[in-house]
């Protein structure tokens, strides 16, 4: 789930940091996908691929396949399989989970302002 959470957010981050970069509607797109990744919905991450896909797609990929990583390494568990963060009481390993949802958030935006 933490991969698919990635997508969302990491374009809500990179609109946050680099609004330039992005049109008015993409920015308020941004806005709304702060909540949308919470809850696991990847959608939020759609209109942004649309609008560039070789840019956002691979950097969501990398982005994704980190937190997927880091949470394998450091043994996250899930009991619920979507929820987002709401479902943290069936997340063992929280403090990892969110530690790898961080960081692969974090190297997917940038990778999307740096590309």
């Amino acid at each position: 789930m933490a991969a698919g959470m990635v997508p969302p957010l990491a374009m809500a981050l990179a609109t946050t940091i680099r609004p330039g970069l992005f049109s008015e509607p993409e920015r308020e797109n941004g806005r709304a996908a702060w909540l949308l990744g919470a809850s696991f919905i990847s959608e939020g991450a759609i209109p942004f691929a649309a609008a560039d896909p070789l840019r956002v797609i691979p950097s969501m990929m990398f982005g994704g396949a980190i937190t997927g990583a880091l949470c394998m390494a450091f043994g996250v568990t899930l009991r619920a399989p979507h929820g987002g963060i709401f479902v943290f009481f069936a997340i063992g390993n929280l403090l990892w989970f969110l530690i790898s949802l961080v960081v692969g958030t974090v190297v997917a935006a940038f990778a999307v302002v740096a590309a």
